[in-house]
């Protein structure tokens, strides 16, 4: 009764088998089908229309991505680039500072060290170390003091002019008070000593970092632009010193003085290096105490 089920489902299904490896067969000779002139396989040939699209979109955004990445990668390096490149000029730029300042510096001492040959005075070279707090630093603090030489009332100067005088001394600092100061004055003329009569004074006017000039009379021609020296008869500096230039006159008259205004020649505002000369006014003689028309022998025989 089994064996009899058994072979009846063989038989029945036999057509389904059939088919199978009818199908079976054509999917063998599919695989193994070539084109007569190509030589491609078939099978093959269809796989690869159905995954190219694939292909086709996978390498796009794989390639896409690993621009992405890349650029990223580049961005990076650039960056670091112009960062090592931002700093190279940086220290470029700071070294040719220092150049340029180490230049114009030596350039100064330079012409302190020719000063000596000008006025023909013994020097010290000294550095300014600190200024007073005002607007216009009527005094400083240079580096040099009584150890070097340096004694109260000595002209202090630039290779431009006069900047003004000891009123302090240390053995290793001393405080100049600057000739803009409205205590500071000197003795000065407007043009060339020996040849002009436009004599007078200067002092300082505080801080409007001018010199004023008084006592030249009206009738002497003065006009801005005209140079002033010192003329030596203050006790403190020597004549022929370069004091500045006039850049205001309110003209006087017969009987009023000019009013004169004057700017420094030194640059009092960047003061550096300075010299002070070491300079000891000429001894006045002393007057002279006898009477006019007596005769000092007469006198002293007639005891």
């Amino acid at each position: 009764m089994a064996s009899s089920r058994t072979q009846k489902e063989i038989r029945q299904r036999a057509p389904l088998w059939l088919v199978m490896l009818l199908f079976a067969n054509l999917l063998v000779m599919a695989i193994d089908a070539q084109e007569n002139f190509t030589k491609q396989n078939m099978f093959k040939s269809g796989l690869q229309v159905v995954v190219s699209p694939v292909q086709r979109a996978t390498s796009w955004v794989s390639g896409a991505v690993g621009g992405f990445f890349s650029q990223v990668g580049s961005f990076g390096s650039t960056a670091a680039e112009n960062e090592r490149l931002t700093r190279q000029l940086t220290a470029t730029e700071l070294e040719l500072r220092r150049a340029q300042e180490a230049l114009v510096e030596n350039e100064r001492l330079r012409e302190l060290l020719n000063l000596k040959e000008k006025t023909g005075y013994d020097q010290v070279d000294a550095r300014v170390i600190a200024r007073d707090a005002s607007v216009w630093f009527d005094t400083v603090t240079i580096s040099s003091g009584s150890s070097s030489g340096i004694a109260l009332n000595m002209p202090v100067v630039t290779p431009s002019g006069i900047v003004g005088r000891v009123i302090a001394v240390s053995p290793w600092t001393a405080q100049v008070m600057l000739i803009t100061d409205e205590k500071a004055a000197a003795g000065a003329i407007i043009g060339r000593l020996g040849e002009s009569g436009a004599l007078g004074s200067v002092r300082g006017l505080g801080n409007s970092g001018l010199i004023e000039m008084r006592y030249v009379s009206g009738l002497q021609k003065v006009s801005t632009g005209d140079y002033v020296v010192t003329t030596g008869q203050d006790g403190i500096y020597p004549p022929g010193l370069n004091v500045g230039e006039v850049v205001e006159v309110k003209q006087g008259t017969a009987t009023q003085t000019h009013q004169i205004y004057i700017k420094p020649s030194a640059r009092l505002d960047q003061l550096a290096e300075v010299a002070v000369l070491l300079y000891y006014p000429p001894r006045r003689p002393a007057p002279d105490q006898a009477l006019p028309n007596v005769d000092k022998t007469k006198a002293v025989g007639g005891r």
